[in-house]
């Protein structure tokens, strides 16, 4: 049992960093800097609602996939023959257009901290997630390359905090009993709650699980373990970036509304600090172009024999298109536009498909008895995202403006 446990070690700390990752990209950064600009110290409010939201995602995905071993096309397939291939596309379509923008942020991310171009930073930073996948070990290479670059983040965005000197007890205070109105506080939740765990985020680590054969009900401490951990690690480094931009503003510095993360950087700890978020940003656009190319792919290979012999190929070309289009489209707004739509639409689809397998026996076993608590807070968490879908599809109508 020990050797068991220790031969999914890797896969558990894996899956927990992919899904920390894919959620930490250059978007993360900007929301959690921006909202934090417009709603100070009540921003802790809103990391905290969002927190419990998305543990009530994950736990409920991660069971229902990990337990069962399917992915999530396979799962909506044994539902309803052919909803997996419209899951399917809605993921990748999502991801490929999340991932133009992550090369984006790669591309400024080295603009920042070493001043190449902004044309040359594309391309390396769709090469730097190649070259992880043209390694023998890919899997292990990106497990430690996510580690690594987290881990990165992690240490550089604390030492702005120790630089800025955030106001940590008015924050406390107001992560549970806010001074801005909770109904103002209501949008911001709902856009946290799909940056965290929208379109094929709350994916990435189960995947991860199934591939490292970490699967079945005897292996469900093992992956409640691992799902609460990927989103413990989201979280601090939303704390942290939450409490070094917060150590600015409230000292009344207006950030620039183009760029917030790096002007709070700039602003807080000068040009050291304008390097620093080169290098959170970079660490965040790499880790989340491997997050989002592994589970895109990951969503198409048991839907064509030929994908899942040429994976490898598959994801790197995966990569290589968002990077050729990143460095002719310069800045894809309408795109990034088209992308949030989507992802408002996929979580209440994906999350309601595993909610609905959560009660099928031919799916789930015969002993498997799924939590009522998870079933209920999952039904409430579908609705609320239903409700971020329908308001995100007006944002369509700024691609025709």
């Amino acid at each position: 049992m020990k050797e068991k446990q220790k031969s999914h070690g890797g896969a558990l700390l894996g899956a927990a960093f992919i899904m920390a990752t894919s959620a930490i990209g250059p978007g993360f950064l900007t929301q959690t800097a921006k909202f934090t600009s417009d709603f100070q110290a009540s921003f802790g409010f809103v990391i905290l609602v969002s927190i419990l939201l998305s543990v009530v995602v994950q736990l409920n995905v991660w069971r229902v996939l990990c337990v069962s071993g399917m992915r999530g096309q396979d799962v909506a397939n044994k539902l309803l023959p052919g909803l997996g291939y419209f899951v399917a596309v809605l993921i990748v379509l999502g991801g490929l257009v999340f991932n133009i923008g992550n090369v984006g942020g790669g591309s400024l991310g080295f603009n920042a901290l070493l001043g190449i171009p902004v044309e040359a930073g594309c391309f390396l930073a769709g090469a730097i997630a190649i070259v992880v996948f043209l390694l023998k070990n890919a899997t292990k290479a990106m497990d430690t390359l996510t580690k690594v670059l987290g881990g990165v983040m992690i240490v550089v965005i604390f030492i702005v905090i120790v630089i800025v000197k955030p106001p940590v007890g008015q924050a406390l205070k107001e992560t549970f009993l806010p001074s801005t109105g909770p109904v103002k506080l209501f949008p911001a939740i709902l856009t946290l709650l799909g940056g965290t765990v929208g379109g094929y985020i709350t994916f990435a680590g189960a995947h991860r699980l199934i591939d490292g054969g970490v699967t079945k009900e005897e292996n469900l401490k093992e992956i409640n373990k691992s799902s609460l951990m990927g989103m413990v690690i989201a979280t601090i480094v939303r704390i942290f970036l939450f409490l070094a931009v917060l150590g600015v503003v409230v000292k009344g510095v207006a950030l620039d509304a183009g760029n917030p993360a790096a002007d709070a950087f700039r602003q807080g700890a000068g040009e050291l600090g304008y390097r620093f978020f080169g290098l959170v940003l970079l660490c965040a656009a790499v880790t989340s172009i491997i997050g989002a190319a592994y589970t895109s792919v990951s969503f198409l290979k048991t839907l064509s024999r030929t994908i899942e012999k040429q994976e490898k190929w598959v994801t790197i070309g995966f990569i290589a298109v968002s990077t050729l289009i990143m460095a002719l489209a310069g800045q894809p707004a309408k795109l990034l536009v088209l992308a949030g739509a989507l992802n408002g639409l996929i979580l209440p689809v994906t999350l309601g498909v595993c909610l609905v397998a959560s009660q099928k026996k031919k799916i789930m076993g015969e002993a498997y008895r799924h939590p009522v608590w998870l079933l209920i807070s999952g039904i409430v968490v579908v609705l609320l995202s239903a409700y971020l879908g329908i308001t995100s599809l007006a944002n369509l109508g700024q691609l025709f403006a």
